[in-house]
């Protein structure tokens, strides 16, 4: 398996969807966060088996929890996920396509 990074921006994505959970139930953002965080290992194991979404940015992969989406890069020596979105986002506007 490649080692699995999170951009710093994606880390601040799980804090702020983390964050939004707790408001509600603190015990479920942890459970949630913890969820996009196994579906981002389950992408370092096998990154190309989740969708290309070259239509967004080049080289970039797709993994989906729920009505999130974990983006990827599958790189040389890691798989690296840049954000950590809603599915309703304006992805066009968020990756300037």
């Amino acid at each position: 398996m490649k080692r699995l990074a999170f951009a710093p921006a994606a880390r601040a994505d799980l804090m702020s969807i983390g964050r939004y959970i707790a408001e509600d139930d603190p015990a479920r953002a942890e459970s949630f966060v913890a969820e996009l965080e196994s579906k981002a290992r389950q992408a370092a194991e096998r990154p190309l088996s989740f969708a290309a979404r070259e239509d967004l940015a080049p080289g970039l992969r797709a993994a989906i929890h729920g009505r999130y989406v974990l983006f990827f890069r599958d790189l040389a020596h890691e798989v690296r996920v840049v954000r950590v979105l809603h599915g309703a986002r304006d992805l066009g506007q968020i990756f300037r396509v």
